[in-house]
């Protein structure tokens, strides 16, 4: 029987996939490849929902013929040792994009109408911050996308329905595909930086995009600025927020995903009342768990079965000589 291990288990619809498939499943409860090879070192798929796996752990695994991502990111992969290995990486695309729209819409709100922060105060009995006038309304402010891509576009539309001017960052979309919305193209990052009211990330996490919204990005927003990413940790970089966000250099933040996660409970980040934080669950609702949690399992299980699955981050790993008499 062949064997998928699983970092962490997944929505009961995935593991219902893997048991049709007949396949054996063990869950290691850690993403730390030194704690989970023991149970992948003779398994035939992994599936990683939280940590990560390199090209060593690969090489230590010789029946691994897949490796699965209940989403889309895959920066916590060493994609290129995987497709050396003719390894097929799993993702699940548009599973949880709405989701994760959703998720930032959400944000944008509580942010701008001083939510998390209210709700805190008023548990101490402190009736008079209400008069403080920190909150403010959306209609007619404009949102800042850094990055256009199925959840970009989705928050864009959202966002034009309540009223506000959408402008858009993204060299890897065509003008005319933003600006046939109705919305704002920018050449470059700055014109939104120095502009948007809320600015939203949604861009995978690269050496490119690393640090992309650091200290000189965060000195150029408004002071009523909002940041929210519910994209990757490491985009923005965390010590520049911080000290952005305590000397009130940005109004507010709200971030569902960090650069390490778990969350250390002493980041200094937890300590200020002007971040919303979200433990990455953005695109953890029932519907979208479900979603990519079946999308995963079910390629895992096909690849294990020798077919080649179309949802794979590198389809040129079935150039590999592994997959050349499939």
């Amino acid at each position: 029987m062949s064997k998928v291990v699983i970092t962490q288990p997944l929505h009961k619809d995935g593991m219902a996939v893997l048991n049709a498939a007949n396949l054996e499943t063990a869950v290691s409860n850690s993403g730390e490849p030194k704690e989970y090879l023991p149970f992948v070192k003779d398994a035939d798929g992994l599936i990683i929902r939280i940590g990560h796996i390199d090209r060593a752990t690969m090489e230590a695994c010789p029946n691994l013929k897949a490796i699965g991502r209940p989403g889309i990111g895959v920066d916590n992969v060493d994609v290129k040792a995987a497709t050396e290995l003719g390894i097929p990486v799993v993702i699940a695309p548009g599973a949880n994009t709405r989701s994760v729209a959703e998720c930032a819409f959400a944000m944008m709100f509580a942010a701008a109408k001083d939510m998390i922060r209210a709700d805190k105060e008023l548990r101490k009995g402190n009736w008079a911050m209400r008069s403080e006038y920190k909150a403010y309304e959306i209609f007619g402010k404009t949102l800042g996308l850094i990055g256009y891509g199925h959840i970009g576009g989705i928050l864009a539309e959202l966002c034009k329905a309540v009223g506000m001017s959408i402008m858009v960052y993204d060299p890897f979309v065509k003008k005319e595909a933003v600006e046939e919305k109705g919305y704002t193209y920018c050449e470059t990052i700055e014109p939104i930086l120095v502009n948007a009211d809320v600015i939203s990330v949604h861009v995978p996490l690269t050496d490119k995009t690393r640090n992309l919204i650091a200290k000189d990005e965060l000195a150029k927003m408004k002071k009523t600025a909002i940041l929210i990413n519910c994209a990757r940790g490491g985009i923005i970089n965390e010590q520049d927020l911080y000290n952005a966000l305590k000397n009130n250099v940005i109004q507010c933040a709200a971030l569902d995903v960090f650069d390490k996660e778990p969350v250390p409970a002493d980041d200094p980040l937890l300590s200020l009342d002007n971040v919303i934080v979200y433990p990455h669950m953005a695109g953890q609702t029932k519907e979208a768990a479900s979603n990519v949690a079946t999308i995963a399992a079910k390629g895992v299980a096909a690849i294990i079965a020798g077919e080649k699955w179309p949802y794979v981050c590198n389809p040129d790993v079935y150039k590999h000589p592994r997959w050349a008499n499939k």
